[in-house]
């Protein structure tokens, strides 16, 4: 075992995932270096300021089946939290359809000939269906027909993504919407209710002033335990012999200062990608080309503050209409009123997803505002007059995309990156993989654990049979009515160790994180 003063954690990116890890090492005493490349932490689940009004990037529930996680957050931030009912709705044919979809809501908005079409159409491809599944589209219309898949899915999916739904791969729709099925929307939306039907999520839990709260909490943790988060900080390179990770470049952001910071172990949330491709040596062409060939989807938010004290009851709203490029729409107040400074206006957040470098990624602020404005207007949401000021946030590779050759490229850098000894890549760009904020967190749990006990659990289990994370039985939804984390969908946590065997059958973190990791002495060191 080395000795522990001789040890430093480097991790990449002070996300959810890098911060949990950081935290869990610093609380066992193991100095960590968390490098994170923007100027405030908490990655895509930071929260953004203009002018005393909060927003966040994405729109973040505090929901999780895990204990583990749970605990964590009540651990750190448990009197700032506050239980908010959740409300969604789409907007569809310049109507709004509740969300989920409830029969008579969804009945009247769409009428009586395509409300039959639809069910029509679902009994037709269930009698007929495609004789595969590799493509988004031919699994959602096996589940619920082409013509509902055309109504409520195609047009969004392909504003999302920036791709057709017939390239979008088929693992997309198992994750995000595994367990949902004709047969439960149908009774769901009747209120049927039975010990086999489960509900959707009702209420969750929110930071008073959006997620960003929670990780500069635990950012500030790890300083305060003696460690170092080191901001604006971006690795520019990454230093390897034999299968050992030696040292990682930096470049500060705003001084442009250079850094090299050595470590005994690496942790990397940044984009899988990236992570190879700033190897140096360089890493086999073979796996530089799937590198490249990894997708990512980026987003902006264009933040509206409003002259109008109750816009609508909204949490957020999905925007199924091809006529404009707004894809969602926060409504920040109704997530907290503290995120808003003056009651009497509110802040909108409106989402375009888009490439990095596209034309909408490139366009000058005042122009996207304007083009906010505009389409605020055209929706019926607000007058144009309304709008008193707004500013842009920009997030760049915020979503892997799962295209139909991505699964063949990441086992590619998943092969290589496996090959170094002290390193472990996490979070949902580690793993280029779509998981919501406390996935990433208990992939941080998990690495943190390897170092600390030397066990060899494997992150990439995380996530992996696919359950639904909003989908409660009755049972689940009494205990989980406070609970939420991002959209839709959360396993709960299982320590899925490489070999079989655990080193010993003590209390681990991932059962209770709120407890110290204690290092674990195996028989063969002794």
């Amino acid at each position: 075992m080395r000795a522990k003063e001789q040890e430093r954690v480097v991790i990449i990116g002070g996300g959810p995932s890098g911060l949990t890890a950081g935290y869990q090492l610093a609380d066992s005493a193991i100095p960590v270096t968390v490098l994170e490349k923007h100027s405030i932490v908490g990655g895509i689940a930071r929260t953004e300021s203009y002018k005393g009004f909060s927003f966040d990037m994405g729109g973040h529930r505090f929901f999780s089946k895990s204990k583990a996680v749970n605990d964590f957050w009540d651990k750190l931030l448990a009197d700032r939290f506050l239980t908010r009912p959740r409300q969604s709705r789409i907007y569809y044919r310049r109507k709004f359809f509740d969300y989920p979809l409830r029969a008579m809501n969804a009945f009247r908005n769409l009428g009586i000939i395509d409300s039959s079409l639809i069910m029509f159409s679902c009994l037709r491809w269930k009698a007929f269906p495609y004789k595969e599944e590799t493509t988004f589209e031919q699994w959602v219309t096996n589940r619920f027909g082409k013509r509902l898949f055309k109504t409520f899915f195609e047009s969004y999916t392909e504003k999302v993504w920036g791709i057709s739904c017939s390239e979008l791969s088929a693992d997309w729709a198992a994750q995000r919407i595994k367990g949902l099925s004709l047969k439960t929307a149908v009774l769901s939306a009747l209120g049927k209710k039975d010990k086999g039907i489960k509900t959707l999520i009702e209420s969750f839990k929110y930071p008073e002033k959006g997620p960003g709260m929670m990780w500069e909490e635990v950012a500030s943790q790890i300083v305060s335990k003696g460690s170092d988060v080191r901001l604006d900080a971006n690795v520019t390179r990454i230093h390897r012999t034999g299968n050992k990770i030696t040292k990682v470049e930096t470049v500060d952001q705003k001084s442009k200062a250079t850094s090299v910071l050595p470590g005994t172990d690496f942790i990397s949330s940044m984009p899988l990608s990236e992570l190879v491709l700033k190897m140096d040596p360089p890493a086999p062409e073979h796996v530089r080309r799937a590198a490249e060939k990894l997708s990512y989807r980026d987003f902006l938010t264009v933040c509206l503050i409003v002259n109008v004290e109750n816009l609508f009851s909204d949490n957020w709203i999905y925007i199924h209409d091809s006529n404009v490029k707004v894809g969602r729409i926060q409504n920040y107040k109704n997530w907290s009123p503290k995120m808003v400074p003056n009651q009497t206006q509110s802040s909108l957040g409106l989402e375009y997803f888009c490439n990095e470098g596209d034309s909408i990624w490139n366009m000058p602020d005042q122009d996207l505002v304007e083009l906010a404005k505009q389409e605020m207007q055209e929706l019926g949401l607000l007058e144009v007059e309304d709008v008193v000021d707004g500013c842009v946030f920009r997030v760049e590779k915020s979503y892997p995309v799962y295209d139909s050759t991505y699964r063949e490229h990441v086992a590619a850098l998943r092969e290589f990156v496996g090959e170094f000894d002290n390193l472990q890549t996490i979070g949902r760009n580690g793993l280029h993989r779509y998981n919501n904020q406390d996935h990433a967190m208990i992939t941080g749990f998990i690495a943190a654990e390897n170092i600390v006990n030397g066990t060899d659990t494997d992150v990439w289990a995380v996530n992996e049979d696919k359950q639904y994370h909003e989908e409660l039985s009755t049972a689940e939804s009494e205990q989980a009515s406070l609970a939420a984390a991002q959209d839709p969908e959360l396993t709960p946590l299982h320590s899925v160790p490489r070999n079989a065997a655990k080193p010993d059958d003590r209390e681990s973190p991932l059962t209770d994180p709120t407890k110290k990791i204690e290092r674990v002495v195996q028989p063969a060191q002794l």
